[in-house]
């Protein structure tokens, strides 16, 4: 046997971007073709099962359809093909790239050797990535070449740098992660940190910790500091004495002016960055002056407040989270440099990085002028050797790692969040500098040193000291308070229609559309006929897919939308929401046009259009064709309520969903009928449009997908009926006026 000429070949690899026929998230789906593979599962291949193992010894923990640790693993053993085994590779890579990664599915196709294999991807670019590097690692395997655990680790690494490239930062996940814990929906809006929570109307956008309430002059106020000192003083919060400056002498200048000591900062840097503490000679505030001006527009001397830097977290006027700073230090041996005391005292320690996702800051002498000035102040440069025992300060104004929530005064508190207010922050870090977080400020003069408009995060969520803080969810509760949730607006959501079928499916898009609209809203139109806001045609192409459907929950101006999703594009993309109000189902024709996905039979063409109905709220509504097969149960898939439609009341589906107390909108009498459970009310207005107009069987069925949807939705019996009427005479206007 030679493997060599073993190969899987991967035909097709396509990004699924919403819920689709796998999962209700975005996945990655792969067809591959095994070749001769197919005859070589993995109990067949000599010495495979060992090799594969040794190199992913971690294989061990996935479960697998066997439902225990090790599942896997047994199915090596008892042989898998090598899709499967694919699948589990790929995700294996993502979990050691700190991507943790479940879901995964490897399915044969009606044709011998090609399978189609899924994983859950959230970004298209890390799985792609991911899927290349556990290609080419279990093709290595299969073909006994040459790979070892220095060729894994560099895979994970390539994995690892595109989730740095790619993935939300920690601040902006830490809101999103919330927002989904809470089922509030979001859309990235560009390749960076730009999120929108929720949809059209309901939405609330965010960059980290900046959200679309943060006032601009607001943040304009923090990022100038003398100006901001000259705002909080005159409303009474303590804040030092300072002064800008335009040269060095004139920074001493002011320094004796003040008083020594003092602290040089330039006025509009972040994160300490050029910030010089304690100065106390004339060498030294030139020296810090000079570290300052390239950092900032101006550089400012003020009063030097005694004490431990603390920063606190406003969201919404109030105080959610507090971490203390901690003189950074080192203790000389005798023997190392003060260089080489940083690299094994600091920054060995794992919580220290140059990635944002670490707690503490790596120290690098050579970018750090601040440092530089504070060891001359000490007699001592990056060479030195102190003596044994003796402590070196490092940083005086290091990370902010100490969780101290739970000690910050009331009335500190309170200085806090005037501090936002004043200067027009909804979300702000504001720095305090004092001895004791647990005291009044005045009382051991202590001050409010700056205002940070979009503060980072991290240092609440993964604090090197003490609690975490749940700083995303107190960001996502003021951006979306729980107590408006009835109203939609805590929930983020509009009601959503989304449809699928292929009879008739962009005319009951257009009669739904109509109907939202005359009862009040804003409504935004996707479908086969075009792109429609507030029943104005803005595209004239087929909309009937994901692209255009996006582009009606982003706008905020959308206070409903209905998107008409055909079979092809749920294949091609999945659906463009998470969730909706109303998924409606016409039919389950169409198999032939799929053949592409291996679409064959009604089986197959019912799991594609259930993902509509898998999507439907709590609170929502399957509206389905009752002469669908097996329609009673798509209707058991809903989450919410199902109503059943057809032209027959006598239908199978109809009488046992209404036995079980179920709606149904069917034609008796010439006449509509609302039906719940026993009960039956006829909807006004449509008996002359059922009878005239020329109107078919199939165009009345699709009128009466209309009418279930509308009902679903609340809309006035009443205003159905009329609203569908003046529907039906528009558009024979608009037929006569093309046919003159």
């Amino acid at each position: 046997m030679t493997t060599h000429a073993f190969d899987i070949r991967l035909e097709r690899v396509n990004y699924l971007r919403g819920p689709n026929i796998w999962t209700y998230r975005s996945v990655l789906e792969v067809w591959l073709d095994l070749g001769e593979l197919e005859n070589w599962p993995s109990s067949r291949l000599p010495g495979f099962n060992d090799r594969l193992t040794a190199l992913l010894p971690t294989l061990e923990e996935h479960h697998c359809g066997v439902g225990e640790r090790g599942g896997f693993l047994q199915r090596l053993h008892e042989g898998t093909w090598m899709g499967h085994v694919l699948e589990h590779v790929v995700i294996e890579l993502l979990n050691l790239a700190d991507m943790p990664t479940a879901f995964g599915q490897t399915r044969s196709t009606s044709r011998a050797g090609v399978y189609r294999m899924v994983f859950r991807a959230r970004d298209e670019q890390v799985a792609r990535v991911a899927l290349a590097e556990g290609h080419a690692l279990l093709m290595a395997v299969i073909r006994s070449q040459p790979f070892g655990q220095e060729q894994v680790q560099a895979a994970v690494g390539r994995i690892r740098t595109t989730v740095d490239d790619c993935y939300l930062g920690p601040s902006t996940a830490a809101i999103v992660n919330a927002a989904a814990d809470r089922r509030i929906p979001h859309i990235r809006l560009n390749d960076g940190n730009l999120v929108q929570l929720g949809y059209g109307a309901a939405q609330r956008r965010i960059w980290t910790a900046e959200s679309d309430s943060t006032s601009a002059i607001g943040e304009s106020i923090a990022g100038d500091k003398d100006l901001t000192k000259t705002l909080l003083a005159a409303c009474g919060i303590p804040v030092p004495e300072g002064q800008v400056v335009e040269s060095a002498a004139a920074a001493w200048e002011a320094a004796e002016d003040i008083g020594l000591p003092v602290a040089v900062k330039p006025s509009d840097a972040n994160h300490g960055t050029g910030v010089s503490l304690d100065l106390r000679t004339q060498a030294e505030v030139e020296a810090a002056f000079a570290i300052a001006e390239p950092q900032g527009s101006e550089v400012i001397v003020e009063r030097f407040v005694p004490g431990i830097d603390h920063r606190l977290l406003v969201v919404g006027g109030r105080v959610v989270a507090a971490s203390r700073g901690q003189l950074t230090t080192v203790t000389g041996d005798g023997r190392c440099t003060v260089a080489e005391l940083i690299d094994s005292q600091l920054n060995s320690d794992p919580r220290r990085g140059v990635e944002e996702d670490f707690p503490l800051s790596r120290i690098e002498l050579d970018q750090e002028p601040v440092i530089v000035l504070e060891l001359q102040r000490q007699g001592l440069s990056a060479g030195s050797i102190p003596a044994a025992g003796r402590e070196v300060i490092v940083q005086r104004n290091g990370n902010l790692s100490e969780d101290c929530t739970d000690d910050v005064h009331p009335e500190v508190a309170h200085a806090a969040t005037l501090a936002a207010r004043v200067v027009g922050l909804d979300i702000a870090g504001i720095d305090i500098v004092c001895r004791d977080i647990g005291r009044p400020l005045a009382a051991q003069g202590g001050a409010i040193v700056e205002v940070n408009a979009g503060p980072g995060l991290l240092m609440h969520l993964k604090p090197a000291m003490g609690a975490p803080r749940p700083v995303g969810r107190a960001i996502c509760e003021h951006l979306f308070p729980e107590d408006e949730a009835d109203d939609g607006a805590g929930s983020g959501r509009i009601p959503v229609v989304g449809i699928t079928g292929t009879r008739d499916t962009a005319t009951v898009a257009r009669l739904v559309a109509w109907l939202l609209q005359l009862s009040g809203r804003y409504t935004g139109l996707a479908c086969a006929k075009g792109l429609y806001l507030d029943n104005r045609q803005v595209e004239r192409e087929d909309s009937a897919h994901f692209d255009a459907a996006h582009r009606l929950l982003i706008n905020r101006n959308v206070q409903a939308a209905v998107i008409e999703n055909g079979p092809a594009s749920i294949l091609r993309d999945g659906l463009a929401y998470d969730r909706c109000q109303i998924g409606i189902v016409t039919d389950m024709d169409g198999a032939d046009a799929l053949t592409a996905w291996d679409v064959q039979g009604d089986e197959q063409m019912y799991k594609v259009i259930r993902s509509q109905v898998d999507v439907v709220l709590p609170g929502g509504t399957a509206v389905l064709a009752a002469t669908l097969p097996r329609a009673l149960d798509l209707a058991e898939l809903s989450d919410g309520d199902a109503i059943l439609y057809g032209m027959d009341p006598a239908l199978a589906a109809i009488g046992d969903h209404r036995s079980r107390g179920g709606r149904a909108v069917f034609v008796r009498q010439q006449r509509v009928v609302l039906a719940t459970g026993a009960s039956e009310v006829f909807l006004p207005d449509l008996g002359k449009m059922i009878n005239g107009h020329g109107r078919g069987q199939s165009a009345t069925v699709s009128l009466l997908a209309a009418v279930a949807a509308a009902w679903a939705l609340g809309i006035a019996p009443a205003l159905i009926g009329a609203g569908i009427e003046a529907f039906e005479e528009m558009q024979a206007r608009a037929e006569a006026q093309k046919v003159s």
